[in-house]
């Protein structure tokens, strides 16, 4: 008995970090791990939709690599990550429960209709192919997963699954409180993304906010890491 006291004392406590970190966070958490019972809708190349259920993922360097699925006809396939042009995943357990904390502060507040609102709103996770820079004269195209969608009509930025995070509150693997410590970027315009880390935030600030008077005038003084996602939401929000 006091032992399911104190589990459910510990999922409160989660419960209230995460609330807490929605109200000034407005990224969506990294994707941590999927339902195998709802289903994934994955669009390829080629045009083709396919509903389906995950069965497994294969990483290769901590980037998605090839996914097993079982698909409407009962049948198991093997999908490579090359042939998918973007995918919406379900997240299992408390993932599904920050997720959906984390997005419910702005999913009345769209800027870019490109992705599905709806399916998003029931705490799915979204990827898609990047061309990224990882290096001045290396380029990779890969699936990162979107942590802005409702405000990503000026600035996408996608999970970096190489991203040291500061010190959070954990519950079964999930976190709430952490920022890693670098994301990829893709400026509207631009080609490519390419890695923005805490380091260098101050020095690029101007670069990405510089035509925004409403937030260089509240967050340029003194530009902080962990306020990069309020800046990103104001900047869509405010300037066009």
């Amino acid at each position: 008995m006091k032992m399911k006291k104190v589990q459910f004392l510990l999922v409160a406590m989660f419960c209230m970090a995460v609330v807490s970190q929605s109200v000034a966070q407005v990224f969506l958490p990294p994707f941590e791990g999927f339902s195998k019972k709802k289903p994934s809708y994955l669009t390829m190349e080629n045009g083709e939709e396919i509903e389906c259920n995950f069965k497994k993922f294969s990483f290769k360097k901590g980037l998605i690599e090839e996914i097993k699925v079982v698909n409407s006809k009962e049948e198991k396939v093997k999908i490579e990550a090359d042939d998918i042009k973007h995918m919406y995943i379900p997240p299992s357990g408390l993932a599904k429960l920050s997720a959906n904390l984390g997005f419910i502060t702005d999913a009345d507040n769209w800027d870019n209709e490109e992705y599905e609102q709806e399916i998003l709103e029931r705490g799915y996770a979204y990827f898609e192919k990047v061309d990224v820079q990882v290096k001045k004269k290396k380029n990779f195209i890969l699936m990162m997963q979107l942590l802005n969608p409702s405000f990503s009509s000026k600035i996408k930025v996608y999970h970096d699954p190489y991203a040291a995070e500061t010190m959070g509150v954990s519950v079964g693997g999930i976190s709430a409180g952490n920022d890693d410590k670098s994301y990829f970027i893709l400026v509207n315009g631009e080609d490519r993304a390419y890695k923005l880390e805490k380091k260098d935030y101050k020095e690029k600030f101007k670069d990405l906010f510089g035509d925004c008077s409403a937030v260089m005038k509240k967050y340029g003084a003194k530009p902080k890491w962990s306020e990069f996602a309020e800046a990103l939401h104001m900047y869509s929000k405010e300037c066009n």
